[in-house]
């Protein structure tokens, strides 16, 4: 008669925290160049086996010494992607039953909420007309949660007329950063980190710095409109994106949000 292996609570308590490691790991990197980084860790890797499995002594060796650094190249590489997973556990709110069964939603069927982005870059446009400034955040996939809390919360559906009111220049909105999240506008006013990067140039002023700091620290995208200049500016991972019209600024958000 077979035995069976042994399986405890333990063991699978262990396979239950692994996985949802992984999944804040997917989450952190799904969408940036970063993934292509792994990839070719895992391929490296994957050829240091068979070296290893055939007896290629020579290139075996080169390829150990390579991944022995790897945990050094690692913290090097990934610097800000460590920065958004330990930002990410830190804000994360396990208090209520709600809360933690969003952070598993993974095991459930993923359920893709579009983003109008055709109204978004219209009032866009409309506010680089009138040079009236504007800073949108939209949500991926890292929560904003504890930015959300320190705004005005907000159920609105995204359309240029919100869009336009909430940043009009005589609104008490206008001040501070509006959040995105599965098409709706989730909160007005808020409060974002600025970027303490030197790279950054001296003609760009706090909104800019805003859009870059919380780029640099989670997953969102920021979209900006000047109000010396009524230029449109389009942040993601820290940096400025460039586009030569209004069409390719849309085909870019729209393959950053799918």
């Amino acid at each position: 008669m077979l035995d069976f292996i042994d399986f405890s609570f333990l063991d699978i308590l262990d396979i239950v925290l692994v996985a949802i490691l992984l999944y804040y790991v997917y989450k952190l990197l799904r969408g940036t160049v970063a993934i292509n980084i792994v990839i070719g860790i895992a391929f490296i890797f994957l050829i240091w086996q068979i070296t290893q499995a055939l007896k290629m002594e020579m290139l075996s060796g080169i390829l150990g010494y390579l991944l022995s650094g790897g945990v050094i190249a690692l913290i090097i590489v990934f610097q800000q992607e460590i920065r958004k997973f330990l930002l990410m556990i830190g804000t994360t709110n396990y208090t209520t039953k709600k809360s933690f069964l969003n952070q598993l939603k993974f095991l459930q069927s993923e359920i893709n909420i579009e983003i109008d982005t055709d109204k978004i870059l219209k009032a866009c446009s409309n506010m680089a007309k009138t040079k009236t400034g504007a800073l949108i955040v939209i949500e991926r996939t890292n929560s904003l949660d504890f930015l959300i809390n320190n705004g005005d919360s907000m159920n609105a559906l995204v359309n240029e007329v919100i869009l336009e009111s909430i940043f009009f220049k005589n609104s008490p909105l206008h001040d501070g950063a509006t959040i995105i999240r599965d098409n709706y506008v989730v909160a007005t006013r808020v409060v974002l980190p600025i970027s303490d990067s030197t790279k950054i140039p001296a003609r760009f002023g706090l909104r800019h710095r805003a859009a870059i700091g919380v780029s640099e620290k989670t997953d969102a995208v920021c979209l900006l409109v000047s109000e010396e200049t009524g230029e449109i500016s389009y942040i993601k991972d820290g940096e400025f994106v460039l586009f030569k019209n209004h069409d390719e600024l849309d085909e870019k958000l729209k393959k950053d949000l799918a």
